[in-house]
């Protein structure tokens, strides 16, 4: 096949006349394009606006639960007694003091002295002891759990570790922890009961004849050194701490608890004892108005944020002649109006109905300012937020979170809560004007398709045609040449 370039026959600059046509036939793509890119752009605004409000719903919604008005700070004036927040807690204060603090029981063994036998099974059972005060305190009676069962450890054989005893009861899971403790004197084993509080105390056996499974050997004279039952049977162990409560008194009411954290003495709080007291500490309970105020200027915040937005994608500048891209849209004129009026509107508060009762303003912008007030301001009987949460909380709760009456009057948190989540949900006014933009994003690819479908069409039929053209021109041409060469030899001859 041989190499062949269209406008060589004719002469013409056919690829630049095509060129031209094509392009031409291409002109509507500047415009599409330049659309494409101005809805991107409004694609991408509705995207900070969607989040903005996200941001404002999640703000709205912590001030219209009561949990966002429940929160308490807890102070105490010893350090013996903490005090945490387990749930719903009121206001109040109460006086704590500490005569005892829990413990679990511990005993300690002679010394053991090497290659001492120790196998054959023992048995602990858990329980209470009744003890004669002292250090360390003599126990005279035992009387077991009911609701524990005894368990009975095997130790193998030809075993003379002390720390393999220890590794025995503490597989065994019967509620004590053993220790091997060594010193100059040699090795003892320590044994503590894992809880604390009086029925957490342990007496350690040696079970004998109807007492023993047939897999279940008598215990040495090593290991019986090792078991506690004073009540029973004199051993070289000892008792060095009794199991006990905690006893405390709460306002003057004697109170006592398993472990050293009472949890359900005082609704929603809970105190914990680290230390017996000569005087009584002095726990007090108050509205945690420092996280209240911070969740009101998150909220404030993220208002801003979206009338920030709203507000520079819709103006015009006039000092550089350039719009918004968003001005005249009315969705989003339209969602800013509703965002203004909503926060601008009364609840059914006492005295508090709107948010400027609070100091809570709309500057110019649309945007809120919290006030804070002077002295003399105050004194001329303005209200600014930190005096409101000095106040009654319930009044300024009913502003923010006020369920009451119909839509209209319901609390400013509530309103803009409401308004937002109808705003993002699936069907929302703001998940349609997204759809909408990406059709329009869509239908515009398809219209610039369209637009390069037919121009390269058009560019296969005129290089088609004008190959055929410059075919035929260049056949012309030839004849042309050939015609002019006879005439120019005949007329040689005459």
């Amino acid at each position: 096949m041989g190499i062949s370039s269209v406008g060589i026959g004719s002469g013409l600059d056919v690829q630049g006349i095509i060129s031209k046509l094509v392009a031409l036939e291409k002109s509507p793509l500047t415009t599409l394009e330049a659309k494409a890119t101005i809805v991107q752009s409004k694609i991408s605004a509705y995207g900070e606006i969607k989040s903005l409000m996200t941001t404002l719903s999640d703000a709205a919604g912590v001030l219209s639960r009561d949990s966002g008005w429940n929160a308490m700070t807890l102070s105490s004036s010893s350090s013996a007694v903490g005090a945490t927040v387990t749930g719903i807690a009121s206001a109040s204060s109460f006086s704590v003091g500490v005569s005892q603090l829990a413990q679990s029981q511990s005993t300690v063994s002679g010394v053991v002295a090497a290659n001492t036998d120790m196998s054959g099974t023992i048995a602990i059972q858990l329980g209470s002891w009744t003890t004669t005060p002292g250090v360390p305190p003599t126990p005279t009676a035992f009387t077991a759990d009911p609701t524990k069962t005894e368990i009975k450890i095997v130790i193998p054989a030809n075993t003379t570790s002390l720390a393999a005893v220890a590794a025995k009861i503490n597989d065994a899971g019967a509620g004590v922890t053993a220790t091997v403790i060594s010193d100059a004197s040699g090795d003892r084993l320590m044994i503590r009961s894992s809880s604390t509080g009086e029925v957490s105390g342990f007496k350690i056996t040696a079970p004998t004849g109807a007492g023993l499974e047939a897999d279940e050997p008598e215990a040495s004279a090593g290991l019986k050194a090792l078991t506690f039952d004073p009540e029973n049977a004199a051993t070289g162990t000892t008792m060095t701490q009794a199991a006990q409560n905690a006893k405390a008194t709460i306002n003057g009411v004697s109170v006592s608890s398993a472990t050293n954290e009472l949890k359900s003495v005082i609704p929603g709080v809970a105190l914990q004892l680290t230390q017996v007291t000569t005087s009584d500490a002095l726990v007090t309970v108050k509205a945690d108005t420092a996280t209240i105020k911070k969740n009101i200027q998150a909220f404030v915040d993220a208002y801003n944020a979206v009338n920030t937005l709203l507000g520079d994608a819709t103006k015009y500048d006039d000092t550089a002649k350039t719009a918004g891209i968003l001005q005249g849209d009315s969705a989003t004129v339209g969602l800013q109006n509703m965002l203004r009026r909503m926060i601008t509107s009364t609840s059914m508060g006492d005295t508090l109905t709107r948010l400027s009762d609070v100091g809570i303003t709309m500057q110019q912008g649309g945007n809120l300012s919290i006030e804070t007030l002077t002295t003399a301001q105050k004194a001329l009987g303005r209200v600014d937020l930190d005096t409101a949460l000095a106040g009654d909380l319930t009044v300024l709760k009913q502003l923010f979170a006020g369920t009451d009456g119909d839509a209209t009057s319901k609390g400013i948190a509530v309103k803009i809560k409401t308004f937002a989540s109808d705003l993002l949900a699936l069907d929302g006014g703001i998940t349609a004007k997204q759809d909408a933009l990406d059709s329009e994003i869509e239908r515009n690819d398809e219209e610039q398709d369209k637009v390069n479908n037919r121009a390269t069409l058009l560019e296969a039929r005129l290089t088609k045609t004008y190959s055929a053209l410059d075919a035929k021109m260049a056949t012309l041409t030839a004849l042309s040449d050939y015609v002019t060469q006879q005439v120019a030899q005949w007329n040689k001859k005459d």
